[in-house]
């Protein structure tokens, strides 16, 4: 292997061995991408997290959680490369990491950085062909995503719930409030000054949000969380979501736009 110089979402100049053949991966979207780009034999370590794809799940090492790395452990698998994300991740293990190994980091407010790591990652894995055929999947899924939105003359105003006890929603700068955008919608909490801000019933009833999403994860809401904001707003729809298909920005967006057309049909009709 020779090594070379890539540059990651962070601007960082990375030097990594040339294909890496031990990777770690610190992100749950990012190792799900890591397999469907073909790399199953290369992955060494991954988190707690990493559920998909579920039969490879207890045949990897299991180096943690996404902010509670067992650090050590990873440098133990002698890894080329570890791939992790700047909000996922814990700054300062990540730093420690860094010094002792090739680390490459991505950065995601968009689906366009989204569809920039994808290409990023099979060029430094040498899976460039991969990518490419999964990033122009998913941007066929939401050119005909786009091409088959109701028209309204006013954007419908949405609230995207991530968390409970507190309320927390998707604000802006996040990569959920750009995949709202993509479905026509205007996110009542975007001009919040967090990106994920803690809500409480008083800014819920200001706000108003015609819809309201509630995100299967990281909080797991259910039937019984729809009722309760229902009394506050009755007049809001209320949809329990997949946040996979919201928030999980590699390959898993290849199915992200075929449930977003079933969703605003669910909605609108």
């Amino acid at each position: 292997m020779a090594a070379k110089i890539f540059i990651d979402q962070m601007f960082r100049e990375v030097k990594i061995d040339f294909p890496p053949k031990r990777i770690v991966s610190l992100v749950p979207s990012q190792t799900e991408l890591l397999y469907d780009l073909g790399l199953q034999d290369n992955i060494v370590g991954q988190t707690l997290f990493c559920i998909h794809p579920a039969d490879r799940h207890k045949t990897k090492t299991i180096i943690g959680g996404t902010k509670k790395l067992k650090l050590e452990l990873i440098l133990e698998l002698q890894p080329d490369l570890i791939i992790g994300n700047k909000e996922e991740n814990e700054q300062q293990q990540i730093e420690f990491l860094m010094k002792n190994a090739s680390v490459w980091m991505s950065d995601i407010y968009t689906l366009a950085d989204s569809l920039e790591m994808i290409q990023n990652i099979g060029e430094i894995t040498n899976k460039k062909e991969n990518a490419e055929k999964i990033i122009s999947d998913i941007n066929d899924g939401f050119s005909i995503l786009a091409e088959n939105l109701p028209v309204h003359n006013i954007k419908p105003k949405v609230a995207y719930f991530i968390w409970r006890e507190p309320y927390m929603v998707a604000g802006k700068n996040t990569f959920i409030n750009d995949l709202l955008g993509k479905l026509g919608f205007e996110n009542v909490f975007e001009n919040n000054s967090f990106r994920y801000p803690q809500i409480n019933h008083s800014d819920l009833i200001e706000k108003n949000p015609e819809i309201i999403l509630l995100s299967s994860e990281p909080y797991p809401f259910n039937l019984k969380h729809i009722e309760e904001l229902q009394h506050l707003l009755p007049k809001s729809k209320i949809y329990l979501v997949d946040g996979e298909l919201f928030s999980w920005y590699g390959s898993r967006l290849k199915y992200s736009a075929a449930y977003f057309s079933k969703l605003i049909h669910q909605i609108f009709n």
